[in-house]
């Protein structure tokens, strides 16, 4: 910290209550972040971008019975087309491309509950496209991320 600056910030001797939770965007979520950087001028391409996010996690990392079937082929088309659209390339492991969120904030077992149910893929859609743009709610005004390796 530069002098003069420190010296104008309060001298507070008491100690922090508490860190904030904070976790290392790493593997798919590296991906995840810098998609979601590249889009940060146009709050409407970070939304789609974090619908297409949930799109990508549900045909990796969750069960439903509508996946099982010739209806997949669907799913995989919109998720490819909207890679392309917006020029989101994943890297290494995608165990896990959706943003942590802390529990007090993001009930993810109830979202993850209600994409087990989804009875069409229709409703599956409306599903995630639901969650994400709350997930996307929370992240925008409870989270702050540092990217070190991203110029602005």
């Amino acid at each position: 910290m530069i002098r003069p600056l420190a010296e104008t910030l309060d001298d507070c001797r008491e100690p922090i209550g508490s860190v904030p939770p904070h976790f290392s965007l790493d593997r798919g979520l590296a991906s995840t972040i810098q998609a979601m950087y590249a889009n940060r001028q146009d709050e409407t391409r970070m939304r789609e971008t974090y619908y297409l996010v949930g799109l990508t996690d549900c045909m990796i990392n969750q069960i439903n019975p509508v996946l099982r079937t010739d209806v997949l082929r669907a799913m995989y088309k919109k998720v490819f087309a909207m890679k392309t659209d917006f020029n989101v390339h994943w890297h290494g492991s995608l165990d896990q491309v959706l943003l942590p969120i802390d529990s007090r904030f993001y009930d993810d077992t109830a979202y993850r509950s209600s994409i087990q149910r989804a009875p069409t893929l229709e409703s599956l859609y409306r599903i995630i496209r639901e969650g994400t743009a709350e997930m996307f709610e929370i992240l925008s005004h409870e989270y702050v991320f540092f990217c070190p390796w991203m110029g602005g």
